[in-house]
């Protein structure tokens, strides 16, 4: 498994740039943000968990049409599935491979593009955590969409399409919980009709 990790480490790093490539994707739509926007700088650090969110689930789904494709070209695909360790914990490995050369590089270039849309430090912190935990569940959901076209030469638009909707929810809660460590979360409470439906101010409607 060690051995396996490091060939397809190697292999993404080699494959049409690796780690370069979705950095720079990543830079690019964060950097064309304050150009659609405009230069307010409050409204940049309000959506700065957002729009890094959405760039690192853009940058995420490159590269995802290769996770298996290289085997089953030279064939080693079928020796994987006739070995006798389980073949779970081999994707579990090529997940893993692929998910440090192409996710872990926007963990970490994730603060300097925080800096970008002048967000706090508090907010930066909690960008990079919720990505250090949301990339790797979008690498595993795109290798179900990678193992579904994998027979297709060029699948890697139908990967996206198969796997976006999928990562949504990964979307909406690491934004939520990047928000949530920024200010205060929303409380849970009956509706009334004083705050329904905005935010509850009445102590009393609170269960």
């Amino acid at each position: 498994m060690i051995s396996l990790f490091l060939r397809d480490l190697r292999l993404a790093m080699r494959a049409g740039g690796g780690a370069l490539i979705g950095v720079l994707f990543f830079m690019t739509v964060v950097a064309v943000v304050p150009f659609a926007v405009g230069p307010d700088l409050n409204l940049l650090s309000r959506i700065g968990p957002a729009i890094l969110w959405i760039g690192a689930l853009l940058a995420s789904l490159l590269g995802l049409d290769r996770l298996f494709q290289a085997e089953r070209e030279d064939g080693s695909l079928d020796l994987m599935l006739m070995q006798e360790a389980p073949l779970v914990l081999t994707v579990l490995v090529k997940c893993l491979a692929h998910w440090t050369a192409t996710g872990l590089p926007l963990v970490i270039a994730a603060p300097l593009l925080g800096l970008f849309m002048n967000m706090s430090e508090v907010a930066i912190g909690a960008t990079m955590l919720t990505l250090l935990v949301g990339t790797p569940a979008i690498t595993f959901i795109g290798a179900a969409g990678a193992a579904v076209v994998v027979t297709l030469p060029r699948g890697g638009l139908l990967v996206s399409i198969l796997v976006l909707p999928l990562a949504i929810p990964v979307l909406i809660f690491g934004v939520s919980a990047a928000y949530a460590a920024v200010q205060d979360p929303l409380r849970f409470c009956r509706p009334c009709s004083s705050c329904w439906p905005l935010r509850c101010s009445s102590p009393s409607s609170a269960p």
